[in-house]
């Protein structure tokens, strides 16, 4: 039952997809779109896939300063084939891959799955801010063009804006009082939970989470950590900046529009669907009209980007996976590294 539940939920997001694709392309010119597509100048996609290979080897790098504060040292080779065999899976299983590439560290370098997903989860935090860097920027810049657009998007879904935030208060209200009756709870039967096996082996995973996200706070050099993270997000913009020259509709688009682009094309990716398919491709098609940009180029320009840099993960994903699966796990196991913050938590 709970495998058919699994193959329900992501045969669902799927047919999203597909159907937010259809609505994408029902309207458009096919012939012009594909004009546009023949047209292309292909050796300005070809850079961006380079940035985009540049994007994943740094991020490789921040995530493996992440993992030796905890005290292991797995080699780059084996953050890289995790992380891009994640990514693979996330086209497959959104959400997926965050415990894929844990797995694979597990069982390359021993590398417990629960911590491993505690620096994932710090990842995110990261990924999260600068985001938000992104949406402040490009409001600051770009305030003129896309404040309507966002105003009729948030009217539009909200009729009632009073009768909404009511709601939100209920929920918020309704939510922390479940919480405080929890905590009573479990407050009051805590030496009796102290027992339990499920409760100690939860609490065991949780400390072990814990310690992956706060790793974070003892990066060995967290000058080069914000390095490679400002390094990710300038080739997440140049690759976003650079396929505008592959179009001639699009040549013509300065940096601003670039950022408007990489905001609502995060965003698409953010969906939970495969891939951010047909969400990213509506995203970047609505934003890029109001830029004058043609429904059909936009379409074109939303499918080289998000074609060319999706054909990149799984080539070099499954490329990951086959040297992840040849390599032995006690070849790539690595010992705990006995740091002084780890004695120190041993002598007390």
């Amino acid at each position: 039952m709970k495998k058919l539940f699994s193959f329900l939920k992501y045969a669902l997001l799927l047919g999203v997809s597909a159907f937010l694709m259809w609505y994408a392309l029902k309207e458009l010119d096919f012939q012009q779109m594909w004009a546009e597509l023949k047209s292309a100048e292909y050796g300005w996609v070809m850079v961006s896939l380079v940035m985009g290979v540049l994007a994943y080897l740094s991020r490789a790098m921040r995530w493996q300063m992440q993992i030796r504060p905890t005290g292991y040292n797995p080699p780059l080779r084996n953050t890289y084939n995790a992380m891009m065999v994640g990514y693979v899976a996330n086209l497959v299983l959104p959400r997926m891959g965050e415990v894929v590439r844990c797995t694979m560290l597990r069982r390359s370098d021993g590398l417990p799955v629960n911590t491993g997903f505690g620096t994932v989860i710090a990842e995110r935090i990261i990924d999260m801010l600068m985001l938000l860097l992104v949406i402040g920027l490009t409001f600051l810049v770009e305030f003129g063009r896309i404040h309507d657009f966002f105003l009729n998007l948030f009217t539009d879904k909200y009729t009632n804006l009073e009768q909404s935030v009511n709601t939100f208060y209920w929920l918020l209200l309704a939510l922390l009082v479940f919480t405080v009756v929890l905590v009573v709870v479990a407050l009051r039967y805590l030496s009796r939970l102290r027992k339990n096996t499920f409760f100690q082996k939860a609490v065991s995973f949780v400390r072990g989470m814990l310690k992956g996200v706060f790793s974070i706070t003892k990066l060995e050099n967290k000058a080069a950590f914000w390095g490679h993270t400002l390094f990710v997000w300038l080739m997440y913009y140049s690759m976003t900046l650079v396929v505008f020259y592959a179009l001639p509709a699009t040549a013509g688009l300065g940096w601003g529009a670039a950022l408007s682009v990489l905001l609502a094309g995060t965003l698409g990716m953010a969906a939970p669907v495969q891939g951010g398919i047909g969400v990213y491709h509506l995203m970047v098609q609505a934003t890029l009209l109001l830029y004058g940009v043609p429904a059909e180029s936009g379409m074109a320009y939303a499918l080289l980007a998000h074609t060319s840099q999706t054909l990149l993960v799984v080539v070099m994903g499954v490329i990951s996976f086959m040297a992840g699966m040849l390599q032995r796990p006690e070849q790539g196991a690595t010992q705990p590294i006995h740091t002084n913050a780890r004695s120190h938590e041993l002598k007390r």
